[in-house]
């Protein structure tokens, strides 16, 4: 049996129940003690408190308060050596719930924790240690104190980052850089880390920097213009024709992304950071490696790389190429596409017909491959002046047309030379391009490359028959197709035109006709050599004034020349009494013109008539 202390009094508490005989003040007073002993917590804050003890499914902590309190033991999972005694963080949820108990919450104290953390290391611009969870859209996800914060693609690193899957699972250094405490979203880079290094390493590079220096880089993004090549901290633009010396499309044909290469500094602005590089520099320029037996007219071989609207350009050796001209491609003298001959890929063999080594420059002909057709031995047989041909119409102009009897061989059809009946203003009244035209040869003068054609010489000129038909003093039936300031156009049989004095219009009843009308003409005038025939209606029924009868004479003069003087004085007669209109002269002249001659002249007429439609 233990001893009892000698002073304790069993008077205050025999008979009275515990504390029976403490006063009030007294109970105060170790109440106020006790309450200095306990620690003053407030709700919905996070504190540190000790672990009393661990069960599977709790753990007891205790934060200094007048009780301890409950955790449940899932909260420290990633704690698996949690023991009594160690320290940790909780929040308190609740300081009394209705069971009287403490409420407490590690993960909570977690979360608040965290973005404690994390706003204080965005304001003191502080690095984190984060840990890469997963890929998303975009970017990858960043656990930053237990919180999960989005990393964007473009602030992962310097240069375009095509893979992200290889940081996954792996640590991370960023800082953050944004934080939306609507959505509780925050965003890290780790760019502004390397690039914090790189500011540097690109002062450095940028003061010594100079032209013609080599260096070496990676390509980081790749253009249909050109490639962007890392030089440690700076961007060097690599121009696609400065790439090869020989002519590509796009840099993908050489180059690949993250390929290490070396490159010349060509030029560079220090103040705008551009820098501009070449690789072929690098390289002998090809036009050394150029054969020397290589001279104006041997042949090369090579490949069309490009086809313009002027010619085409051969590549004789990568970087080497030539220009064929649209008109050294073809003999002959009308111009066309140049994609018309070539496209391209094409491989073929030309003629060289300019060089000049120093400007690197050479001309090529690929007609050259075959004989000039103008050189024929024989073209003067075969173009003789007066053989007959067909061609293909290829150009029009105001003064005629080109016609290609063969290829190289053209021939101009002036626009008189047509028809002999049809006053053709313009070729495209008679035919268009790519029409076939038979012709005769009119002219031939090879050294000069001219021939000329005519298409109307395929016939008799049929105003040596006209000329028997349309005498003077004749009346012929006709339409009035136009009228000018001047003139009525006519349209007379067998399908020629004549011209009316706008005062030989009037008719029986003084009023003048008008286009459209059919009325009787009667001829005053006739000229072969021009294919001009002048008419009158008026004439028709009125007597010719004594100024018209030395006008008709004058007109017939120059054709009288022709006849003998013993046909002179009736072919005058016939003139003269033809004009005498009513009063007898036209029954004789047409008795006269109803002879074997004027009958033959009309048949054949009719028959060329009958034939052309």
């Amino acid at each position: 049996m233990s001893k009892q202390p000698k002073d304790f009094d069993w008077d205050l508490v025999e008979g009275k129940g515990f504390g029976g005989n403490y006063t009030t003040e007294q109970k105060e007073k170790m109440e106020a003690a006790i309450e200095a002993t306990l620690n003053s917590v407030t709700e919905k804050e996070v504190v540190k408190g000790i672990v009393v003890s661990k069960t599977d499914r709790e753990v007891i902590i205790n934060i200094g308060f007048k009780s301890d309190g409950l955790v449940s033991a899932s909260e420290f999972r990633d704690m698996p050596d949690l023991k009594a005694g160690d320290e940790v963080e909780v929040y308190i949820e609740n300081q009394e719930d209705a069971n009287g108990q403490l409420t407490l919450s590690r993960k909570l104290a977690k979360v608040m924790g965290a973005w404690t953390n994390i706003e204080k290391a965005l304001e003191e611009d502080t690095i984190i240690n984060g840990f890469v969870k997963r890929r998303t859209k975009g970017g990858l996800i960043v656990d930053i104190f237990g919180i999960e914060a989005f990393l964007p693609g473009s602030q992962i690193d310097v240069k375009p980052i095509r893979d992200f899957d290889i940081f996954v699972g792996k640590n991370m250094e960023v800082k953050v850089v944004k934080i939306n405490h609507t959505n509780d979203n925050v965003v890290v880079s780790h760019k502004v880390l390397i690039e914090k290094d790189l500011e540097a390493q690109r002062q450095t590079i940028l003061t010594n920097l100079d032209k013609g220096q080599v260096l070496e880089g990676v390509i980081k993004n790749m253009t249909n213009f050109g490639v962007f090549i890392d030089l440690g901290g700076v961007d060097g633009l690599l121009h696609i024709t400065d790439i090869s010396w020989g002519r590509i499309n796009h840099p993908q044909e050489v180059l690949k992304l993250d390929q290490k290469i070396q490159v010349v500094v060509l030029d560079f602005d220090e103040n705008k950071k551009r820098i501009s590089l070449g690789m072929k520099q690098l390289q002998a320029h090809p036009w050394e490696a150029l054969a020397a037996g290589t001279e104006v007219g041997s042949k090369v071989k090579g490949k069309i790389v490009n086809v313009a609207d002027y010619g085409a350009f051969l590549e004789v050796l990568p970087g080497v190429e030539g220009l064929i001209h649209v008109s050294e491609m073809s003999w002959s003298q009308h111009l066309r596409n140049p994609q018309d001959f070539l496209k391209v890929g094409d491989e073929m063999e030309a003629v060289v017909l300019t060089l000049d080594r120093a400007e690197r420059k050479m001309s090529l002909g690929i007609k050259q491959l075959t004989e000039d057709p103008w050189t024929k031995t024989d073209l003067l047989a075969k173009y003789a002046i007066g053989t007959k041909h067909k061609g293909t119409v290829r150009n029009l102009t105001n003064f005629g047309l080109f016609l290609e009897l063969e290829e190289g061989i053209d021939g101009l059809v002036h626009v008189s030379d047509l028809s002999w009946t049809k006053k053709i203003k313009h070729p495209s009244e008679f035919v268009k391009v790519g029409d076939s035209l038979d012709v005769v040869v009119i002219e031939l003068d090879a050294d000069n490359r001219r021939l000329a054609l005519g298409h109307k010489q395929l016939e008799e000129n049929p105003w040596d028959t006209f000329e028997s038909v349309f005498t003077l003093g004749s009346t012929h039936k006709a339409t009035i197709i136009s009228k000018n300031e001047k003139f009525g156009v006519l349209e007379l049989p067998y399908g020629i035109e004549g011209l009316a004095p706008l005062k030989q219009l009037t008719k029986a009843d003084e009023s003048a006709a008008e286009a459209g009308e059919a009325l009787d003409f009667v001829v005053t005038e006739f000229h072969k050599e021009e294919r001009k025939i002048i008419l009158s209606h008026t004439r028709t029924f009125t007597a010719a004034t004594a100024e018209e009868v030395a006008a008709d004479a004058a007109a017939a003069k120059p054709e009288k020349k022709k006849a003998t003087k013993s046909a002179d004085k009736p072919a005058t007669t016939t003139a003269e009494k033809s004009t005498m209109g009513d009063i007898g002269a036209l029954s004789a002249l047409k008795e006269q013109m109803e002879g074997a001659e004027r009958e033959q002249a009309i048949k054949k007429l009719e028959k060329k008539s009958k034939k052309a439609e």
